[in-house]
């Protein structure tokens, strides 16, 4: 094990030992542990090494190129499950899903609540439907045009991690994230709000009467966020909980 440590702290890998302990577990002998091992030494995201990542204490399916979820996204998790706690049933769609962690990890909380996701990249959706148990909520496609009409107007909320990076800050983003992620996953157009803007502008004709939109951004962002939900018809609030180094606005159709 230590041997391992030190090739994984010599690679520049910060938790070396978390990281260490978690090759030796996936690994089935020797041989496979060499190979997991120089392939995290060589610059692939521990994720794909193992073929898992962690969000909100459930480990979920990930395979290379898919957005590996982020811890500051469970502030997304947790607005919407407060937001549908005194709804039964609720209706959940998670849009720009990736691995569908967020949608996943409502469905674990809220196992009577019908819970949807859709991405574009096929990639993205195979991990989905693999993490939901069901390729039936699950779906191909830009956007809200991936979703079954029979469920427009009837989401209680709709959370998306909409890529919202600048086109030109992509570039300094950690080398795992920009050489290893599909662009697709992290471009957010020339001021990172391009895809904001359109999930904002369709979530009125898929919400429920006071539904809820709440979508990932940035400190610096939000305000322009917030300017998109109104424009859509929808009465926004910034959200932000520095434990998790995330900011979200939340819109509500009234």
């Amino acid at each position: 094990m230590t041997t391992i440590v030190d090739e994984l702290r010599l690679a520049g890998c910060v938790f070396a030992e978390d990281e260490a302990a978690l090759l030796v577990e996936a690994a089935a002998d020797q041989a496979e542990l060499r190979l997991l091992v120089a392939e995290r030494v060589a610059g692939r995201p521990i994720e794909y090494v193992l073929g898992w990542a962690e969000f909100a204490g459930i480990r979920v399916h990930v395979t290379d190129g898919v957005f590996v979820p982020r811890l500051r996204t469970v502030l997304l998790l947790k607005t919407a499950l407060e937001t549908v706690a005194s709804i039964a049933a609720p209706r959940i769609l998670e849009l720009c899903c990736g691995s569908a962690a967020l949608a996943t990890a409502l469905e674990r909380a809220r196992p009577d609540a019908i819970v949807l996701a859709s991405d574009l990249d096929p990639r993205a959706v195979e991990c989905a439907r693999l993490n939901l148990g069901d390729p039936g909520r699950a779906f191909v496609g830009d956007l809200y045009d991936a979703v079954p009409p029979e469920h427009a107007g009837r989401f209680d909320v709709i959370v998306a991690n909409a890529p919202y990076v600048p086109t030109g800050e992509i570039a300094f983003m950690p080398q795992e994230a920009r050489l290893h992620e599909a662009a697709i996953a992290l471009d957010g157009g020339p001021d990172g709000t391009a895809l904001q803007a359109r999930v904002a502008e369709g979530a009125s004709r898929r919400l429920a009467p006071g539904g809820t939109l709440v979508v990932e951004t940035s400190v610096r962002q939000a305000d322009a966020t917030c300017a998109l939900f109104e424009r859509a018809g929808l009465v926004p609030r910034i959200l932000r909980d520095e434990s998790l180094d995330a900011t979200a606005v939340a819109g509500v159709l009234v």
